[in-house]
């Protein structure tokens, strides 16, 4: 007889250090408590979140297992054993949604290849939000990641999304490490044309949340800095 296997719970987690309340639906943090198995990006981060979602008091009786960037492959094949006897386990990352531009994407390919029930819950992505309030254009669009950090590499790549962009209407959208974050908005106005459309879109839900879109010329005469907030760009030529 085939053993039972739990199913896998994708979290969605707040962008910020806001109260999870304004960000994660109410049947979601409900749901919290009925879990023990954790599988998170950061445990620290994790622990803070469920606590203050409701877990207080309760963090001790919880297992957590961390997977990131730095979790090898044989660890992640591991994790396999924590569905055993049924047991449900929860995803949560640092990304707000989990397996969205998040190493946690590895667990759920994993877990479809083992015939495990995947479930995800509804909450924020920054992508989508900043998407929703750029003004461009939402029925065609791309999701572009990190593109290279060395600057040549770099221009080069943005040359072509722009290029791409034009040619089929289309939204690139980019991420960066937050440190990065100048470096590379400098270089969107430095290699895009001065119509070219872009959209900054900061500390998504946050009170100090900041979206704007501008063409290339209206930026260059704005003087931007970002610094290190959470930003997502978007660019339509």
């Amino acid at each position: 007889m085939t053993e039972t296997k739990g199913k896998l719970y994708l979290i969605p987690s707040p962008l910020g250090e806001n109260d999870p309340a304004e960000v994660i639906p109410a049947p979601v943090l409900e749901s919290l408590g009925r879990f023990r198995t954790f599988v998170v990006e950061e445990v620290r981060t994790a622990r803070r979140y469920l606590s203050r979602a409701g877990l207080r008091g309760h963090i001790g009786e919880l297992e957590f297992h961390e997977l990131n960037e730095h979790t090898d492959q044989a660890t992640i094949e591991s994790y396999i054993k924590l569905f055993d006897g049924g047991n449900d386990v929860a995803l949560i990352s640092e990304a707000g949604l989990p397996a969205v531009a998040d190493p946690g994407a590895q667990l759920v390919a994993l877990a479809h290849g083992y015939g495990i029930e995947v479930v995800p819950y509804v909450g924020p992505s920054s992508l989508m939000l900043a998407l929703m309030a750029s003004g461009l254009n939402g029925q065609s669009f791309a999701f572009c990641g990190y593109i290279p950090a060395k600057t040549e590499e770099r221009r080069s790549r943005l040359r072509t999304l722009e290029k791409v962009s034009g040619q089929l209407r289309q939204t690139q959208i980019l991420i960066e490490t937050p440190y990065r974050n100048d470096s590379l908005f400098s270089d969107i106005l430095a290699v895009c044309g001065p119509s070219t459309r872009v959209c900054v879109a900061c500390n998504i839900t946050m009170p100090d949340a900041y979206i704007k879109t501008m063409k290339v010329s209206q930026w260059k005469k704005a003087g931007l800095v970002i610094g290190k907030r959470p930003c997502v760009f978007l660019i339509l030529a």
